[in-house]
């Protein structure tokens, strides 16, 4: 079990504030299961009241937020050595492991009844089995046990879009799958990337990521195999009946430019200068995150328009 639930009765050197509590959601990783909700709501061909559509992009980021506290919970022996993380509220002793805790499973229990009421049940069970696979699957099992832990645990973060759309149409279909694969696919190259700049972190904590357990050249060479299948499948889904000559052009454009990113990576010498090697992966990390947003903010567009003639095929 993790250190955090060790240490979780030590004292606090002050009582935490809002600012602490919400650091525990991860706000930014919460912003893309918002958006990627938003966008399953609005892509779905079922219209939504705009009070019930706030109230389903509300739940689910809670329950977003519910999956962060969690894995912070669990994590915070991790967090501890790690540069990128050691600030978070629990190692940094602002908020104790059982808070931490407490905190996440009240929202988790929150979001997930209030989602079934608001929505439907089949909404509520993909946000229960989305903290479920993250927290239990990912943070207590994967992330520990094997380089294959962003591969499988990715999913967690592929549900969000599937959650929206289930929650106005109270299905799953073929293009919700699609909105899970294309983060799905995403996920691993946009991790990889940053695992190559923040290599010693992961050395520290004795995590398995894939740069530690192989390397990074082999690194670097899932990720271009994995931007590859990635630009297929993105392109691909303009064909489909969320997609349209808008998203084509998006997602041509970006895939085009995200394959360069890939190629440099794997192409980049390891004796080059590490100022050199972290621009590379820098350059790529910071254009995946614009790559997710611009596809699903192009697939959010052509359902928009839709109604008035334009866009989809």
């Amino acid at each position: 079990m993790s250190d955090a639930s060790l240490n979780s009765t030590e004292t606090q050197a002050y009582d935490a504030g809002f600012g602490d509590y919400f650091a525990l959601l991860k706000p930014r990783v919460m912003t893309l299961v918002v958006f990627t909700a938003l966008v399953g709501l609005i892509a779905a061909p079922v219209a939504v009241h705009p009070i019930v559509g706030i109230a389903a992009i509300l739940f689910i980021a809670v329950g977003g937020g519910a999956s962060g506290a969690l894995n912070m919970w669990w994590d915070a022996d991790i967090d501890a050595v790690m540069k990128r993380t050691a600030k978070r509220p629990i190692p940094s002793g602002r908020i104790t492991g059982d808070e931490a805790f407490a905190f996440g499973m009240a929202l988790a229990g929150i979001s997930v009844v209030m989602l079934a009421l608001a929505t439907n049940f089949l909404a509520a069970a993909l946000l229960a089995f989305t903290i479920f696979f993250y927290v239990v699957i990912y943070t207590m099992w994967l992330k520990r046990w094997t380089p294959q832990n962003i591969v499988i645990g990715g999913a967690a973060g592929a549900f969000p879009p599937m959650i929206g759309w289930a929650a106005a149409t109270g299905s799953i279909s073929v293009e919700s799958i699609l909105m899970f694969a294309l983060i799905f696919m995403w996920t691993p190259p946009h991790f990889w990337a940053l695992a190559l700049f923040t290599k010693m972190d992961y050395d520290n904590a004795e995590v398995p990521m894939l740069t530690v357990t192989h390397g990074r050249r082999s690194t670097r060479v899932h990720i271009l195999v994995y931007t590859v299948l990635l630009a297929i499948l993105a392109v691909g889904l303009g064909f489909t009946s969320i997609g349209g000559p808008l998203y084509l052009t998006v997602a041509i454009f970006l895939n085009a430019r995200f394959l360069k990113g890939a190629v440099d990576i794997w192409r980049r010498d390891e004796d080059m200068a590490e100022a050199d090697r972290f621009l590379t992966e820098r350059k790529f990390f910071k254009a995946s995150l614009i790559y997710l947003f611009a596809h699903f903010g192009a697939i959010a567009v052509e359902a928009m328009l839709m109604p008035y003639g334009w866009g989809g095929w």
